[in-house]
């Protein structure tokens, strides 16, 4: 057995080891090419993103650091296949190696096709796509606002467009339209034209058109980028898409309003021709002036017909000036009438106005008024003592019917402590304070609960014969009034 003090074989730590590795794979494989299809793919927080390239028969772990992954043109998405350029290291935390990603690419125009049609179907499922978002374009916009490059052949072809046309303003929003920024500028150009505060000074554009003339799909894909398509299909101006020539299509001609053909065809779209809509509004006019004066001539033709069955004003007026004169000699004769009456009845309302009528008036008023006078006096005479007489009556019959006239003739009321009225002698216990009220006065007595001894009878007393009183209505007893002794 070996002594192992005794071994000339190097000891490394688990560190020095992992270094050794990294290096080892560093230095042979500090550039590598490599193609194949994505895994998983997970964007951290912190903007890098971690991904496996894979195929058939293995996996590399991969990592792409934020600064390269932001300068990416698409967006990486599982099952795509890429090309992507780097270098090899291993990470000694947890013993793996993994490809540093710099540059990355989809692997062709076919991977590229599949991305827009994925691309595609899930923005249309959220309906950004739909028809009933699509916004009618202004007949005749005031000011246009153009994306596009400033430097490009596009933006002098759509000024001569619609110089030819009709002349607008025109406000340009400078972008690239190719390259990894230009996805970026574009999204805020459309959002910056949506962003102008109207009255400001700067005008609010009526219609907007984003722009870019042909190229590869390489070449057009920041117009298929997610955030274009959704800054143009939120725009609250409509927006004409005009990118590369007429077979390119891009996701943003189906966000849009609606799509040109070529730059200078969304010209077209925006605005008319101005000589046909002059020569249109010329030839209207004219249409409108001939029909007119076609309807005034048949208005004034039917207004002669129409005359004619109408009656002739002078007849009319001598018809009427023959009433008036009728008229107004029977108003003559009448006025006359009236008159002599009116001044019959001044006659001899004047006859009675003189002062031996007057006089004679007066005193035949007077003495009727003195008779007058006489009779109401003897008729008040006899009416006051007729009252008096009922008055008596009246009272000689209450005085009859009250409790006094019976306490004058010996009874009298009792009551109890309490000043109620005692109807019962049974009610009384004996040593019962009671109260008699006589007609002259009331005074106490104490019942000694004996049983009283009947008195006798005295000697019958023929009553003394009441006078007559006279007749009364029957008045009903007052219940207040108590119970007689």
């Amino acid at each position: 057995m070996t002594d192992a003090s005794a071994s000339n074989t190097p000891e490394y730590t688990v560190s020095e080891l992992s270094n050794a590795l990294k290096r080892t794979v560093e230095q042979a494989y500090d550039h590598v090419r490599v193609r194949g299809e994505l895994g998983r793919v997970t964007i951290a927080k912190s903007g890098h993103v971690y991904l496996d390239m894979k195929d058939e028969k293995a996996v590399i772990d991969a990592v792409m650091w934020k600064g390269v992954a932001a300068h990416l043109n698409f967006r990486p998405e599982e099952g795509l296949e890429v090309i992507a350029e780097g270098r090899l290291s291993t990470f000694p935390g947890r013993s793996k190696y993994q490809m540093i990603i710099e540059r990355m690419e989809p692997a062709g125009e076919g991977a590229l096709m599949a991305l827009l049609e994925a691309r595609k179907k899930a923005l249309a499922a959220e309906g950004l796509f739909a028809p009933d978002r699509k916004q009618a374009l202004p007949y005749l916009p005031r000011v246009i606002g153009v994306v596009t490059s400033p430097t490009g052949a596009v933006i002098r072809d759509i000024l001569h467009r619609l110089e030819d046309r009709f002349p607008t303003h025109v406000l340009l929003w400078p972008v690239l339209v190719q390259g990894d920024k230009a996805a970026e500028q574009i999204t805020r150009a459309i959002e910056g034209f949506n962003a102008i505060t109207p009255g400001g000074p700067v005008p609010v554009p009526d219609l907007l058109i984003v722009a870019r003339g042909g190229g590869s799909i390489e070449d057009l894909w920041c117009f298929n980028e997610e955030s274009v398509v959704r800054a143009a299909a939120a725009s609250r101006i409509p927006l004409i898409s005009a990118v590369g020539h007429e077979t390119d299509t891009t996701l943003i001609d189906y966000a849009s309003d609606r799509r040109a053909p070529t730059p200078t065809g969304a010209a077209e779209i925006a605005v008319p021709v101005r000589r046909e809509l002059a020569e249109r509004i010329s030839t209207t006019s004219a249409r409108l002036m001939s029909a007119l004066v076609r309807g005034l001539d048949r208005k004034a033709a039917d207004l002669k017909s129409a005359s004619r069955g109408l009656p002739s004003p002078k007849a009319m007026l001598n018809e009427n000036a023959q009433k008036l004169d009728f008229i107004a000699s029977r108003l003559n004769g009448a006025a006359q009438t009236g008159l002599e009456r009116k001044r019959n009845r001044l006659q001899t309302a004047a006859l009675q106005m003189r002062p031996a009528a007057l006089r004679r008036d007066l005193a035949l008023k007077g003495e009727r008024f003195n008779q007058a006078g006489v009779r109401l006096d003897q008729a008040f005479r006899r009416e006051l003592s007729d009252q008096e007489r009922t008055l008596s009556g009246l009272g000689a019959r209450l005085d009859s019917l009250s409790h006094k006239s019976v306490l004058k003739r010996g009874f009298a009321l009792v009551k109890d402590e309490n000043g109620a009225l005692v109807r019962q002698g049974a009610a009384l216990a004996a040593g019962q304070a009671v109260s008699l009220v006589f007609d002259d006065v009331e005074r106490r007595a104490v019942i000694d609960g004996k049983p009283s001894v009947p008195a006798a009878a005295p000697s019958p007393t023929p009553p003394a014969k009441p006078k007559p009183a006279p007749k009364a209505k029957k008045r009903q007893a007052n219940p207040d009034q108590g119970s007689l002794f």
